[in-house]
């Protein structure tokens, strides 16, 4: 689509960059304001002094009220004006919010004894945040959280195992409001500490010209392979999605450079943007931030953050690995070539060059591995950011410049607490009425007790939950409803919680609703539903890889140590590889078609847990490869 800005192709798939557009002077307003909320932020994590209950109700108010100024009621709605409505519900939010931290001590006091009062100002501000996140984060978790407010006070009229006695009005009301399983219970808190600082690191990170960068690094790197654009696609996509806390915004950032490489080397626009569809979306699952998730589950599963890094890794890596061999058996079938080293960054020279940009990634992981707190690993990160460029005179920027990332970090945060405070009323009235042990037990009694049934049903629970929902409230809806099923099954609290969170992850590229796959077409000028099928292909690892973790969870050191790992995760690459050859139709040469279920065949049963079904797979891949090898040993072997 040329011609199309990279922020006009974003804004058509993606909500939370739809923001209104201002007059100069109404940006500058804006701006202030963003800076002043990125500074309290900052005050709050290096003070340490302001109470819970404030901290958490000025960060709602904010970014709820940000949101009715910076976005637009509808999608027809004139950007270029703002409505006296909107300052008038921005004007209402921070009234709530002002009521609630003015009256946080009297009402801890008067727990359980609201007035009218409280339960009036709590209802308001329950109907402002849904509003908000309507604009903002789009209607399907609106959608699931009023149902779930509704159930709370119909329980006693409903039949089977979703009964319950039911609640009052004035009960649902104040509980999702006013104490902290709610709206400002514990998503909203970790977005208001933990997330709030990474989004600003990585808006820091932004500033230093770290994401081209990445890409340049990625070009020296695998630009010269078979297939070498996109290679790169896969390596900077997991490069950029160790920041990045979005899979369309990371598809196409990374995508405008990468797709029409791939183009331009013979590959087909769908399969060009499927490959950074589905490299995109894998961000989200790459450590160290996995699109802002990374906090909530440390949180939720109570596991040290560093602890999570490394479980977190191992499937992250398998997962581009799987990519990456598909992209590979797919140019060797194509018999595409690389990018001619001469077009091609060197990779020394840029290093002494550029390297240094990689020491704020790098110093905030080695923080955090060393048992730095979080808060404390992000604010040293942000310094770090801050002295980085000046290190070198090819990358020093206007010093005041690098301040525009306080306004950019609030900005971008406002979707991630919209979503966050709607996900604490699902999660409010989970905990009122018990429904999250009740649909365990439900569907327990449904597939009695197989696991593996188990595992099926919150996989096509996550995949619908996760369509066109954001990471964070993707994590948030379907750990929440699905992760019981798992647990209830017997599977590892954490094990369940990264199960869910990879299906919901995964339906960003899996049709009807693949909004990453819809992102790469609209650039590469390809069918939107091809790119989601070729993505959904090319991602296979995503939909095993759950399985086997939560099958034997040894495999992400659960129960386990690296060492008992290991083997696992070398067989399962090479599964994988047996399967990318059963799709792409290649390995070591073109496969028939029963040549090709035997390579898929030989590759699932690797992937599997057991010693005697790694043997029959590798068994069987091997009789492809050595078949494929006679047919064609008359023929000069390709290179890399």
């Amino acid at each position: 689509m040329p011609g199309i800005s990279e922020e006009a192709k974003l804004e058509g798939l993606d909500r939370e960059s739809k923001y209104k557009v201002f007059s100069a002077r109404g940006n500058l307003v804006i701006g202030a304001i963003l800076t002043a909320w990125a500074l309290f932020q900052l005050y709050a994590s290096l003070s340490n002094k302001v109470p819970l209950q404030i901290l958490r109700y000025t960060h709602l108010g904010l970014a709820i009220s940000m949101a009715y100024i910076l976005y637009p009621a509808t999608a027809r709605s004139d950007r270029r004006r703002l409505p006296w409505y909107d300052c008038m519900l921005a004007v209402l939010v921070l009234c709530v919010a002002a009521y609630f931290i003015l009256n946080y001590k009297p009402l801890q006091f008067r727990a359980g004894r609201y007035t009218l009062p409280d339960t009036i100002m709590a209802g308001l501000g329950i109907a402002l945040v849904l509003l908000a996140c309507w604009r903002v984060v789009g209607p399907p978790i609106v959608i699931i959280a009023v149902c779930f407010f509704l159930y709370g006070m119909v329980g006693n009229y409903m039949g089977g195992f979703l009964q319950h006695r039911g609640f009052s009005l004035k009960r649902v009301i104040t509980h999702l409001f006013i104490t902290t399983e709610g709206v400002i219970g514990n998503p909203l808190g970790v977005c208001a500490t933990y997330i709030f600082l990474f989004i600003l690191f990585g808006a820091f990170l932004e500033k230093t010209r770290i994401g081209q960068f990445f890409i340049n690094l990625a070009n020296s790197l695998a630009g010269w392979a078979a297939g070498g654009p996109a290679k790169v696609a896969v390596l900077s996509s997991a490069l950029q999605g160790t920041v990045s806390g979005s899979s369309v915004s990371n598809t196409v950032s990374t995508g405008s450079f990468t797709i029409p490489m791939m183009k331009s080397l013979g590959y087909a626009p769908e399969f060009a943007g499927a490959v950074e569809a589905a490299a995109s979306t894998g961000g989200q699952i790459m450590p160290p931030i996995m699109g802002s998730a990374a906090f909530l589950i440390s949180e939720t599963c109570n596991v040290p953050y560093r602890e999570l890094m490394m479980i977190a890794l191992i499937p992250a890596l398998l997962y581009f690995t799987g990519i990456w061999i598909s992209v590979h058996l797919e140019a060797k079938r194509l018999g595409l070539k690389g990018t001619p080293m001469a077009q091609l960054p060197r990779l020394w020279p840029l290093l002494k060059e550029q390297g240094h940009l990689l020491l704020p990634l790098l110093a905030i992981i080695y923080l955090m591995l060393s048992g730095f707190t979080i808060t404390r690993s992000a604010l040293w990160g942000c310094l770090i950011c801050v002295i980085v460029p000046y290190l070198r005179r090819g990358t020093r920027i206007p010093f005041l410049q690098i301040f525009t990332a306080l306004p950019q970090a609030a900005r971008s945060v406002i979707s991630v607490a919209t979503a966050c405070s709607t996900a604490g009323i699902i999660i409010g009235m989970v905990t009122l009425t018990g429904l999250g042990q009740r649909i365990g037990t439900g569907i327990f009694g449904l597939v009695g007790n197989s696991v593996f049934l188990s595992l099926v049903c919150a996989m096509l629970t996550s995949l619908v939950l996760g369509m066109g929902v954001s990471t964070t409230s993707n994590y948030l809806v379907t750990s929440t409803i699905a992760a019981p099923i798992l647990i209830r099954a017997g599977v590892p609290l954490l094990a369940s919680h990264m199960f869910c969170f990879y299906f919901g992850i995964v339906a960003d590229i899996t049709p009807p609703v693949a909004l990453a796959a819809y992102a790469g077409s609209a650039i590469a000028g390809g069918n939107a539903f091809r790119t989601g099928v070729n993505a959904t292909k090319l991602a296979i690892a995503a939909f095993l890889i759950p399985y086997m973790f939560a099958l034997n969870p040894k495999m992400i050191m659960i129960g386990g140590s690296f060492l008992e790992a290991l083997p696992m995760v070398v067989t399962a690459i090479l599964g994988l590889a047996g399967i990318g050859g059963g799709f792409i139709g290649y390995l070591n040469g073109p496969l028939s078609m029963p040549l090709r279920l035997l390579s898929f065949a030989g590759g699932i049963c690797m992937v599997l847990p057991g010693v005697m079904s790694d043997i029959l797979g590798a068994a069987l891949v091997l009789m492809v490869v050595l078949i494929t090898w006679i047919r064609g040993r008359k023929q000069e072997p390709q290179g890399f």
